[in-house]
């Protein structure tokens, strides 16, 4: 981890309370916290938009296993991008729903075109992404 740097912020009055509350809303530890959070997010968002910047991030797929060839539509997709594809787990929900979490790791515009192209499959009733910055501080 690098050094830590401290820097002065000066806000209005009623915005440090409305982030005081949000930061006790997120149950962050200290206002430094929250403000490391916030970057973070900020500089993941905009290496999205680059597209070529290496995120890693999770997949989270809830869907009918009973579909026509919906199992093998996703396996046949995750197996064409296996450089993408750290691990998967899968679990029953009940007796027809399942829930897939693939890890995914690479260029953000790779992952978010597979992301696009398994949550569009017939049978795929939730999708998520959620992509974060594959380099530490």
């Amino acid at each position: 981890m690098s050094d830590i740097v401290r820097f002065s912020v000066s806000v209005e009055e009623e915005l440090l309370e409305q982030f005081d509350d949000y930061c006790r809303r997120q149950q962050t530890a200290t206002r430094s916290e929250a403000v490391r959070q916030l970057i973070r997010e900020k500089l993941t968002a905009e290496a999205w938009q680059s597209e070529s910047h290496d995120v890693a991030g999770t997949l989270t797929l809830v869907y009918d296993h009973h579909r026509p060839q919906l199992q093998e539509r996703m396996m046949e997709l995750q197996h064409d991008h296996t450089e993408l594809i750290v691990s998967t787990l899968h679990a029953h929900l009940d007796h027809d729903l399942c829930l897939e979490v693939i890890v995914l790791r690479g260029p953000a515009g790779k992952l978010q075109n597979i992301a696009s192209r398994l949550r569009g499959l017939k049978g795929i009733y939730r999708g998520e992404l959620v992509m974060a910055s594959a380099q530490g501080d």
